[in-house]
Formats: C-alpha cells, structure tokens, sequence
C-alpha cells in the first residue's frame, strides 16, 4: 500500500465515522462471509482492477467481497477483503439468466431478520444486495445504513445475457456516468461504471464514490418510460406507485430539487398500504389527497423549511428538546412540527430525529417518510388518520381535519379548507380520477 492510498483510506474512515455519529450510530459493521452452499466463481482477482465496496473477485478458491475501495491488496491478506467462501467447482459454466442467477442469492422477506454479509435478490428491481449491518427485514432500497448494492459478477462473462442489459432501467432513463470530483447536488442520479446501477444524492458532495459514501448516496431504480404500453396510466413503472413520474412533475412544475420523485418512492415502501389499498380510484384519491395537502403546507413543494422559525414548538415532555427550544419547527412535504411529533417519528421510523430534526430538512428519504408516517399513523385534531379517511370513503375533508382540523374546519378558516380542495380537485384530474364526495369539513 503506498502511502498515498493509506491517506485516502484514512480519510475516508473518517468521513464514514463522521456520517455515523451524524446518524447516531456507533459503529460501522462490514460484510462478513455469508452462509451457504458455495457460488460460481467471479472473475479472478487482478492487483491492476480497482475494486469498490461489495465487488467481487476470485481468489485461491474463494470468492472474495471488497469491503471498500481496494487496488493492488491480495484477498486474505488485506483486511480490505470478506472471505465470501469457496467458491463453485468451475465447470465454466454459461450460468445464463444473468448476475443474480449465476449467483443464486435468495428474494429479500419483509420482516426476516438478515445478518451482516447476507446477500439478496430484490424482487421489485431485480438487484442483489448484500447486508452491511444486521437488520429485521428493512427495504434494501431505502435502509442504505443497513444494505449495500451487491455487484455478482458470476461466471457468464458472456455479455448478451438474454438482452439484459439493453433498454433495462439505466438505458430507458440515460443518466450521465458519475465522475469522481464532480459537485453533485441533492436529487442528481448517475449511473455507476463500475457496476452500472444507478444512484441518487441524498446530500450534496464533492464527487464521493457512490458505493461507499451511502450518506451521500442512495440506489435509484429508474422508473423510466417502461415499455411505452398502456396509454400513460401505468402510474411509476416499476416503481408500482400509480403516479407517475411525469404526472409528478407536471402537479409540481415549480418544486425544490430537493424533494425527489425517488425520495417519495423510496420512502412508500415504509407504509406499503399508502396508496395502495383498495380499488384503483381509492388508490389515486389517496395520491391525490395526500399530495394536494402536500401541495398546500410547501407552496408546491417549494418550501423544505418553515418559512418562520421563530415559533418554539418545545412541549412539556419527560425527553424535553435537545436539540434546542426552538428547534422544532415545520419541516418537509407535511411541515412536520413540535417535539412530540419529532421524537414518534423517529422512533417508528429507526431514526433520532429529537436529536437531528435536521434530517428532515436535508435528507429526502427521510423528509418523505415523516410526512407518510403522519399521514398513515397520525389522527391529529381529527377522528381518524388521513389514510382512513381515504380508503374507508370519509372523503378528502377528513384529511384536512387530521392535519390542521383545529384551524382550519367548522368554519375557522374556509379559504385556507378550500385552497386544499382545489389543490385535491386539481390532482385528480390530472390522475385521471374522480374526487368523490365530501370534500370540506
């Protein structure tokens, strides 16, 4: 090792030090050997290739997972390396069906518990991932602490693999190749090289590797044009949200680029029933109800912030306001607020937002989840959650009553009630749904 690489290395272990006690984390697991019957052999380990986190190489009859980024380190003697077990008998072998066949990981299971260096398929997307930190089921595509993309580069060095790659979700979107140094800004996706997956900023940076800095960066399953079927009403793609990117962008020509179509996507697999409950109209009256509040607490998602932070939302509770009396005012796509709602969110969603209330202003996944965790979990002045209100036929009105009912229903402030519903009336024209009944409270 040069000293030059030992520099970077260091500063890089710093940098993920920092992430951590930014997430309030207090260690950083690396991938261990998974259990299991032994794979095909990747392509064999060259002291030329540069290696990234989760890449494989063949070495001595192993295969051998890179733990970060390595180049010219011998696997099993560097500690850059997670010995992921002998690997198959050779047999050269087509291995056809791709990377993730020739590797033969198992699907992802909501709910089952994974250790560190256990390797998935991801069935929505079809991409492995393998676990850096242990975890009870998390999403692979949101919980980037807790998953890592996984490259298997298998034994079918063979590149036509079925048409794979053609058209698939790098192509049908074309996003530029990230380039080290770059500046890149919340919301900017690249395509990797070295593994070709796709990857979204969640925090700006200065061009950090997108497979090791996951403060940084998130994977990004390109929802695209898909295959250009079904007249526009597909609603995502791939994503299987029923709106679409397109119509996303046209209900928010104005927004800041810091609320992502990604981040909403991502964040959806949190409350899998949101938007997703019922007929297909009650799922588009869902979308429409949830963005159309969305539309009116941000100005169209323009504000990340609350425009004045003046207001000290420090209720009188036992874990009080470390993070500062004033600290806990509106912030992302439904302006969470107060203490209370900072410290419940954080703990449904694993995350210390008492202490980082922050994160809701800075990291896009995150903010999104805050505002589906009220929206599904949350009455507020009201009877029922906005998610019932919706899929049980309460009407868009309930809506308004479980997130500011004490200001703005029973006649308190009807232009405020009723810019809501305009905003509803609008989105679900644009979805192509009707709105149904009971619109006001």
């Amino acid at each position: 090792m040069t000293r030059t690489h030992a520099a970077w290395r260091a500063r890089l272990l710093a940098l993920l030090a920092a992430v951590a006690g930014v997430l309030g984390l207090t260690t950083i697991a690396l991938p261990a050997a998974p259990a299991g019957a032994a794979a095909a052999c990747a392509a064999a380990w060259s002291s030329s290739a540069v290696y990234t986190v989760g890449m494989t190489a063949s070495y001595n009859g192993d295969n051998w997972s890179a733990k970060w980024w390595t180049q010219g380190e011998t696997p099993g003697v560097a500690d850059v390396w997670a010995d992921q077990g002998a690997c198959g008998s050779g047999g050269g072998g087509t291995g056809g069906g791709g990377s993730t066949g020739s590797c033969s990981y198992p699907a992802w299971v909501a709910g089952h518990n994974y250790n560190v260096g256990d390797i998935v398929t991801y069935p929505a997307n079809g991409q492995l991932y393998i676990a850096t930190n242990a975890n009870p089921g998390y999403d692979p595509t949101i919980s980037t602490w807790y998953w890592s993309p996984y490259t298997c580069t298998g034994s079918g060095g063979g590149g036509t693999g079925g048409g794979g790659t053609g058209g698939g979700s790098t192509g049908s979107c074309s996003y530029p190749a990230w380039v080290a140094g770059q500046n890149y800004n919340v919301g900017d996706i690249v395509t990797y090289p070295a593994n070709g997956q796709l990857y979204i900023a969640t925090n700006a940076n200065p061009g950090y590797d997108p497979t090791i800095s996951t403060w940084f960066w998130s994977p990004y399953t390109c929802t695209g044009t898909g295959s250009g079927g079904g007249g526009g009403t597909g609603g995502g793609g791939s994503s299987g949200f029923v709106v679409s990117e397109a119509q996303f962008d046209q209900i928010f020509p104005g927004r800041n680029s810091f609320y992502t179509y990604s981040g909403l996507v991502a964040a959806l697999s949190s409350y899998p029933g949101f938007a997703a409950t019922g007929s297909t109209t009650v799922q588009k009256q869902e979308a429409a109800a949830f963005l159309a509040n969305v539309d009116h607490e941000t100005g169209g998602l323009v504000y990340v912030n609350e425009i004045d932070q003046s207001g000290n939302y420090c209720a009188s509770e036992s874990y009080g306001c470390p993070a500062g009396t004033y600290a806990y005012y509106g912030r992302g796509p439904l302006q969470i607020s107060w203490n209370f709602n900072y410290e419940a969110a954080g703990n449904a969603l694993n995350v210390d937002l008492l202490d980082n209330p922050g994160l809701v202003a800075t990291n896009a996944a995150i903010s999104w989840e805050t505002a589906l965790w009220y929206w599904d979990t949350q009455t507020g002045p009201g009877t029922m959650t906005a998610h019932n209100a919706m899929v049980n036929g309460a009407g868009f009105g309930q809506t308004i009553r479980a997130i500011n009912g004490s200001v703005e229903c029973n006649g308190s402030n009807t232009a405020e009630m009723q810019d809501r519903v305009n905003d509803y009336e609008s989105i679900t024209a644009i979805l192509g749904v009707s709105p149904g009944g009971n619109l006001t409270c």
